[in-house]
């Protein structure tokens, strides 16, 4: 197929998913209760509750200990602790969610693999027996899959189908999407906490599926931190070093091509963003909007709490960090909202993995707060912080 007969053929498949979204809309479809009204650049997140994080950091000021022994994974207890609104933190129900979305910047020959590999990894995912599967399988977490635009339609009843549209088109060659696309896309994460809440989910991870996105995630990041594309953009998923120059350059081209508004979060989604990052923007916002604890996964997840940050700076209290990504950006953007990864390992493997690894610790630390004796019941006295 000629490249122009391509681009006619992914507008024509963009137009054609942009109606069908409009239908869902609607009819209604995906509605959860969650506030669609709401206006997403004066999204409003209530505060924590300081109360609850006290009394969990009284609590482990009372295991005998050195304090603040076992370091961030403590603050993450009271962190999870405020956001539950108790110093009794449950995390008995546990969900990483996956958005599944396609990005038209394949076509610049920025990945190893085409788009169909989207497609077969979420059916992987929803048949359970892709990597992220067996880690929620040890660590009892659920695994949900949500098509947020994947380019083909996967015929498996385990894959939540909320697509906005057949792909993004190609950001070096135009905008991702339309502005109301991105309002969607944030809006679909927001709707799925919404559901995440109603089952009694206690903790959410988010993960993402899409050939191409540590594309999109970079040209994100760059305009989000002010950086030079070169600074932030990596190997994703294993591209050699004449691979890495030519999406540098895409990415360049993309960002100068669009101009997106640094001081527009939605600009930013809509002009070189991804579906899946708008939807783990909008699961972060859901967290905060329902008071649930959303685990941060590498760098393109990271770029999505970026975004989330950018538009409630509240939301921060929802958010927890699971890993320092192998990728180059991702220590910048949990830097520029404030948190610090638990986990520095190297991992690069995407799919909410790096995320669902923070689960175990969490028990482990739970075990301690929970059930380690105190000071008084062993006769110790207590230890205070020396200045």
């Amino acid at each position: 197929m000629r490249e122009s007969d391509m681009e006619l053929e992914t507008k024509r498949l963009h137009l054609q998913s942009r109606e069908e979204a409009d239908a869902e809309e609607r009819e209604g479809i995906g509605q959860t209760g969650s506030p669609r009204g709401m206006d997403l650049s004066r999204c409003e997140i209530a505060p924590p509750d300081m109360e609850a994080y006290l009394a969990a950091k009284s609590r482990w000021d009372s295991v005998a200990k050195p304090l603040s022994g076992l370091g961030e994974l403590e603050e993450a207890v009271q962190k999870i602790a405020a956001a539950q609104r108790t110093a009794d933190v449950d995390l008995s129900r546990r969900c990483v969610v996956i958005l599944c979305a396609d990005n038209g910047v394949t076509a610049e020959g920025v990945t190893q693999s085409d788009s169909s590999v989207t497609a077969l990894c979420a059916e992987s995912m929803a048949n359970g027996t892709s990597s992220i599967n067996q880690l929620a399988n040890a660590y009892r977490a659920e695994v949900l899959v949500v098509d947020a635009g994947m380019a083909a339609d996967v015929e498996n009843e385990s894959i939540l189908k909320r697509k906005i549209a057949r792909g993004t088109a190609n950001i070096a060659a135009g905008p991702a999407m339309t502005r109301a696309e991105a309002e969607r896309s944030v809006r679909l994460g927001i709707d799925i906490m919404g559901g995440l809440k109603q089952r009694g989910v206690r903790i959410a991870a988010a993960g993402e599926m899409g050939i191409g996105n540590t594309t999109t995630a970079a040209a994100v990041t760059a305009v989000l931190l002010g950086l030079p594309p070169r600074k932030v953009t990596g190997r994703g998923a294993g591209l050699d070093s004449v691979g890495l120059e030519r999406k540098i350059a895409v990415v360049e081209k993309a960002i100068r091509l669009n101009a997106p508004s640094p001081d527009d979060p939605l600009d930013i989604l809509s002009k070189v963003g991804g579906f899946d990052i708008g939807a783990m923007a909008g699961m972060f916002l859901g967290g905060g909007i329902y008071r649930i604890p959303v685990i941060i996964d590498g760098m393109i997840s990271a770029a999505a709490a970026l975004l989330a940050y950018r538009l409630a700076p509240a939301v921060k209290a929802y958010m927890l960090a699971s890993h320092q990504s192998g990728e180059p950006a991702g220590r910048l953007l949990l830097a520029a909202i404030g948190l610090k990864p638990v986990i520095d390992a190297g991992m690069h493997l995407g799919e909410g993995t790096g995320a669902v690894m923070l689960l175990p610790l969490l028990d482990g630390a739970l075990a301690v707060y929970r059930n380690a004796h105190r000071f008084e019941e062993i006769g110790l006295e207590r230890y205070v912080k020396l200045t």
